[in-house]
């Protein structure tokens, strides 16, 4: 069972590195290496099983261990054979070293390691370094009131949920960009590499500029299973793999452990690899740092270079027990989680665990009191060298707030409400290309292929799209360097995004609202983190997770239904109410002023939904700054309350293009209905709509009932689905009497008045509702009632005749 060999299969790259700076390490510091391996072993097997006698220092009993077992060993070993060894180079090179553990539920080994490293006990002072805090480290490990079996917010040097597979290698490369010192070693495991953002991800080298950013470490780690099944990796003829990461853009170099009773050649081989790698990652990065690089920059060619990968296979569950009832365990499936499930109530499994554990010979490990002997101690780098200590996976030790400009600078004269139309993205476009030029260390801006789309284009002024391959005449504002990142893939934005915000650095993520869905589960991974991450007073604020959603679901005219859905709010509220924003800006300086706060925010994620075509502005500077001050409010220049008095009906909107009907609906009744008291309330901050009490940004009972009445009917037009209003006021006094118009699913390649007539939210059925819903009303008002309905049919038909919206609602204007 205890130990394994490795020997090298020197069918693409061998393990000598001739062109290194170092040579291969001698016997004594692979020996280090060795015992350094059994010691995070050891703890790891001891996580998921022991609840007390950490050490054997008496016979194992059943009491000793836990009574339900939960962890995941098959993945372990491995993950401690690669963090044993990069200490080496670590403690060698003085490299700024960050851990990425990509294989599910990998968390007993970056456990382990952080506590051998001396992290975890400066962290958590009731995890001691003694045999104490040792049992207590086994007792927590995926115990109620404990920590998760996988690598998350609480495990120290942890920046990738371990949760959820598919994310590891965009995190890897979004913590180098802009971290020129900064390697990240990042281990993928085989089942995780079938997942379809890691698949994309191999893409990210050529994002990454090796002048100005770090480098990505890829450890494809083939033990060969999942769950239950082979992988399709490790089952893929080795040429065939070696072509694949070939055409990739890598230069693979491959690790076998083939004989499972020794552990020498394993070491030497991947130590060899090792070292070639960081070669090779030096040469690359001195090349370009040098100048030599900026030739391929002229000639519009890439030069050529590939950055290396390992390919590491070994057995699954390595070093655990061989068989267990007569079956084989190590080097399968059954190997995944644990391997002896019946330790306290079969004695043959008990004595089994007893001789695992006592394989890795504990006894020179770790000293009479419980501590790491000083030996084996002397293979961890020092300070903030350690992977677990370092600064780079506690990103808001490094962050420094952004140098914003005003926004007021930026802002879009107003001479009245309404009157002028502008598109809301191209003057935020104009500002975020002052924020990239203020701040070109580390900010960035993401998107899949839709920068200009989204009208932000005013940023290539300033900067450029990232990109490695070859660039043609033909192309614009594609260069070596660029602080825009832009890749038709969703995936790689958000996990790149997430990788630069967690190492202390701050960005956007701009993209069509239909299709930010794609992302949800990341997004719900990242959303948990923050949570998680908020709670531990060690871990420092992190700049927060900005969405804007533009192209949205209103304004599709030459796409279609399927660009047209505003259901990510929806998704985002779901998380904890101290997480979540959501901003639904109506106009051009709104927007200015919606950015310039969540660009100044940490620990949240904040969702900015803003239209790109020319839209009406309805405030100036001074009152958009005030009105997003207070997430909503009333707006008396477009209603006809009479001041001192309660109003007969409240015309309530969120987002641009509702915004717009609501206005025109209360014009609409203003002059059909003369005497009839109408206030119009606009959100801007969707969570003022809960209460205090369920949201930091919600609004007290009293002060909702002030605005919105507590009798009144309220007319809600909204920009996405309709029930989520109902979600968010339904402790509010008057919820009985609100009535919310919203996307009903609805939709085609069609003008965007139609859009809105085909869903409910135009101006004649918003003026409809209100007739129908204030008392009296539809009896006195029946021909002014008849009348908005003809103006309806005759706008649809004319739509069908002329293909766009009649110029009366087109150029509508307030007063106009």
């Amino acid at each position: 069972m205890a130990g394994s060999t490795g020997n090298q299969d020197t069918g693409v790259k061998d393990a000598t590195h001739e062109d290194s700076t170092h040579p291969d390490p001698d016997r004594d510091t692979l020996e280090l290496v060795d015992r350094w391996w059994r010691a995070a072993n050891y703890l790891s097997v001891g996580q998921i099983y022991l609840r007390s006698n950490p050490l054997l220092r008496e016979p194992l009993q059943p009491e000793h261990t836990k009574s339900r077992l939960l962890g995941h060993w098959g993945t372990t070993p491995g993950l401690n054979f690669v963090y044993a060894h990069l200490n080496r180079v670590i403690r060698r090179d003085n490299l700024e070293m960050l851990f990425v553990a990509g294989p599910g539920h990998g968390g007993p080994a970056v456990v382990a390691n952080a506590w051998l490293e001396g992290t975890y006990s400066e962290i958590y002072a009731h995890v001691g370094n003694d045999e104490a805090g040792l049992a207590e480290l086994f007792r927590q490990f995926s115990y109620p009131g404990g920590v998760p079996s996988h690598a998350a917010p609480e495990s120290p040097g942890s920046i990738s949920e371990g949760g959820e597979l598919g994310y590891s290698l965009a995190h890897a490369y979004g913590s180098v960009l802009d971290n020129p010192q900064l390697v990240t070693a990042v281990v993928i495991g085989d089942g995780e590499a079938e997942t379809g953002p890691l698949a994309a991800s191999w893409h990210s080298h050529n994002f990454l500029d090796p002048a100005v950013d770090g480098a990505v470490l890829p450890i494809l780690h083939l033990n060969g299973y999942k769950i239950a099944n082979p992988t399709v990796l490790a089952r893929m003829p080795q040429d065939q793999l070696e072509q694949l990461l070939r055409g990739y853009g890598h230069e693979p170099y491959f690790v076998t452990v083939t004989d499972p009773d020794s552990t020498d050649q394993a070491h030497r081989d991947f130590a060899a690899v090792l070292d070639r790698c960081l070669a090779d990652i030096r040469t690359i990065q001195d090349q370009h740092r040098g100048g030599r690089g900026n030739q391929a920059d002229t000639a519009g060619e890439h030069d050529g270079h590939r950055w290396p990968v390992i390919v590491l296979r070994s057995p699954k569950g390595w070093t655990g027990p061989r068989t267990v009832d007569g079956l084989q365990v190590e080097g399968t499936w059954r190997a995944h989680q644990v391997p002896l499930s019946e330790v306290r109530t079969n004695g043959e499994h008990l004595t089994q665990l007893g001789e695992w554990l006592q394989s890795y010979r504990p006894e020179e490990l770790f000293d009479g009191d419980g501590r790491l002997r000083a030996d084996v101690a002397e293979a961890a780098p020092a300070g903030d060298f350690r992977m677990s200590a370092t600064p780079h996976a506690n990103g808001g030790v490094l962050r420094r707030a952004l140098d914003l400009p005003a926004y007021r600078d930026y802002a879009v004269d107003v001479p009245a409400a309404g009157t002028d139309r502008v598109s809301p993205m191209i003057t935020l476009g104009a500002w975020m290309r002052d924020v990239i030029a203020r701040n070109m260390e580390n900010f960035r801006l993401f998107g899949p292929d839709e920068t200009a789309s989204n009208r932000l284009q005013a940023v290539y002024e300033v900067t450029d799209k990232v990109w490695q391959y070859r660039i043609d005449d033909a192309d614009e504002h594609l260069a070596r360097s660029g602080r825009v990142m832009e890749v038709l893939s969703e995936h790689l934005c958000q996990g790149w995004l997430e990788g630069y915000l967690l190492t202390g650095r701050h960005g956007v993520f701009n993209c069509y609202e239909a299709f930010i869905h794609i992302v949800d589960s990341m997004f719900n991974q990242h959303a948990k983190w923050l949570k998680v991450h908020r709670r531990l007073p060690w871990r420092q604020p992190v700049a927060s997770l900005n969405y804007i959603l533009s192209s949205h679901v209103w304004q599709q005219d030459h796409n279609g239904f399927s660009h047209q859905d505003p259901g990510f709010i929806d998704h985002a509220v779901n998380k904890k109410a101290e997480i979540i924003r959501v901003y639904l800006p109506p106009d051009a300086n709104t927007l200015l002023s919606v950015m310039e706060h969540c660009l100044a925010s940490t620990d949240c994620v904040n969702v900015v939904v803003s239209g790109k075509q020319p839209s009406p502005t309805w405030l100036r500077p001074a009152d958009a700054a005030n009105h997003c001050r207070r997430g909503l409010g009333i707006w008396t220049f477009a209603g006809s309350e009479v001041p001192g008095e309660e109003p007969d009906v409240v015309l309530a909107c969120a987002g641009d293009v509702p915004t717009v009907e609501t206005v025109a609906a209360a014009e609409l009744l203003r002059q059909g209905a003369p005497g009839l008291k109408v206030r119009v309330v606009n959100v801007v901050d969707l969570m003022r709509l809960q209460d205090e009490s369920e949201h930091p940004h919600g609004l007290p009972g009293r002060d909702f009932d002030g605005i919105f009445t507590a009798d009144k009917p309220i007319i809600f037009a909204y920009h996405g689905y309709a029930a989520l209003i109902h979600r968010l006021a339904y402790k509010r006094t008057n919820q009985d009497g609100l009535h919310v118009h919203g996307y009903q699913e609805e939709g085609t390649t069609t003008t965007p008045f139609d859009m809105a007539m085909l869903n409910g939210i135009d101006r004649f059925t918003l003026a409809i509702d209100a007739i129908d819903r204030v008392p009296g009303l539809a009896e006195k008002h029946s021909l002014l009632r008849q009348d908005l309905q003809d103006r309806r049919n005759r706008a649809r038909e004319h739509t069908r005749t002329h293909g766009e919206d009649p110029e009366e609602i087109r150029n509508w204007k307030l007063g106009g």
